[in-house]
């Protein structure tokens, strides 16, 4: 009797770990469809990009970024684009609808409707610009020390965030297929296009849980589309990508701020 109950007890151990093992299977299957699903919205090669950095639907995953940059700290929800910027002596941030500062000491010197979400949208390239209201198109290879890097020129349908009218060029590297250069025009304040293009090069990455982040981001002095010499890099730490999301009143307007005028870009 005693050895029927063991050959029960270990057909059904076998048979659990069968089922697990088929549990898994149609999870890494569910994945790699939903990701096949996500991929087929971009230009091929584009979708290469956001692959090779982890791929769209890991990104997608994601509810929150916390970094640290220099002495500030910049926490984002990704879905609500709700945002927070803490440094010495100031905060801001944007609510949902408004722009607020917390500058008590006067210390915060800059423009904070422009400000308040300008890091942590270079620093989510390249899966930012898969947003919806975008138009990609194929533009000419950006070339820099004897080396062709292939890229899209994005722009944004009318009335899509703040300055619809910017525009942005990512070139990546033709074997890695990871994001290489950034180039972009402000519109912020003329309102008006502007064939000005700055140049960030994207060259150190970190993986963090599971995506692919920049460490550091470097601007370069630059003529046209002919890069020049580096600038000092930005370097990114205490980088945290979670799946919950911060708490909406985390970004509201503390008593003593007050509201500035402005919305999110894009």
């Amino acid at each position: 009797m005693k050895y029927i109950m063991l050959i029960l007890l270990l057909v059904g151990i076998m048979g659990c770990n069968g089922e697990g093992k088929d549990v898994t299977r149609n999870k890494i299957k569910e994945t790699k469809e939903q990701q096949q699903s996500v991929m087929s919205q971009y230009p091929p090669m584009l979708a290469k990009v956001f692959e090779a950095h982890g791929g769209m639907a890991t990104w997608k995953r994601k509810k929150s970024m916390v970094f640290q940059l220099g002495e500030e700290v910049h926490t984002l929800n990704l879905s609500s684009r709700m945002d927070r910027v803490d440094g010495p002596g100031y905060s801001m941030g944007f609510n949902g609808s408004k722009v607020w500062l917390l500058n008590e000491g006067n210390t915060y010197k800059g423009d904070p409707v422009f400000y308040h979400n300008l890091m942590t949208y270079f620093y989510s390239m390249p899966f930012i610009l898969g947003d919806n209201g975008i138009v990609y198109e194929k533009t000419e290879d950006l070339v820099f020390k004897g080396v062709s890097y292939p890229g899209f020129r994005i722009g944004f349908h009318a009335g899509v965030g703040i300055t619809p009218k910017d525009e942005y060029y990512i070139h990546y590297d033709p074997k890695t297929f990871k994001m290489a250069w950034l180039g972009y025009t402000v519109s912020y304040r003329s309102g008006e296009r502007s064939d000005n293009v700055k140049w960030i090069g994207y060259h150190n990455w970190m993986d963090v849980d599971g995506v692919l982040m920049p460490r550091e981001l470097t601007w370069y002095e630059y003529e046209g589309r002919t890069i020049k010499e580096p600038k000092t890099p930005l370097v990114f730490k205490n980088v945290v990508l979670s799946e919950e999301a911060k708490p909406v009143l985390f970004f509201e307007k503390p008593e003593r701020a007050v509201y500035v005028s402005g919305k999110k870009r894009q």
